[in-house]
């Protein structure tokens, strides 16, 4: 995982190929400040109409360490996550770079488990409450 105090992070492109540091919204991820307007940035920022950088995989191992550490169900981290690993085999777009790799498979495969977690704890929310009625 790029460290947050890694310089690299104002050289990675974003989705519109552009320099995009993302760091600011995920901190205000972290702390669970201005949270929409983070989730809005990211939205514009890390994909734009299929196209997705280096910042964007860059992102996604802290999106989902964020999103385990706070524990509040968020469809945002998931939605993002689909958006760029389905972006990231799109003619155009780069590869997800040797340095980062692990980091981003290791980040999607958590958020998938996260995902079953979630699902099966709705899933007996639901029939206790079909229970009670």
């Amino acid at each position: 995982m790029l460290n947050l105090d890694d310089i690299r992070w104002t050289k990675l492109a974003g989705g519109y190929r552009v320099p995009y540091d993302p760091r600011a919204a995920l901190r205000k991820l972290a702390s669970g400040t201005e949270v929409s307007e983070a989730w809005k940035e990211l939205w514009q920022e890390l994909h734009h109409q299929g196209d997705v950088g280096e910042a964007s995989y860059a992102a996604m191992p802290h999106l989902v360490r964020i999103y385990r550490e706070r524990g509040v169900l968020d469809w945002n981290v998931y939605g993002i996550a689909a958006t760029i690993e389905l972006a990231r085999e799109h003619q155009g777009n780069p590869p997800v770079p040797a340095w980062l790799k692990d980091a981003y498979e290791e980040s999607v495969s958590e958020l998938a488990q996260i995902g079953l977690v979630e699902l099966h704890r709705a899933t007996a929310l639901k029939r206790c409450a079909s229970y009670s009625q």
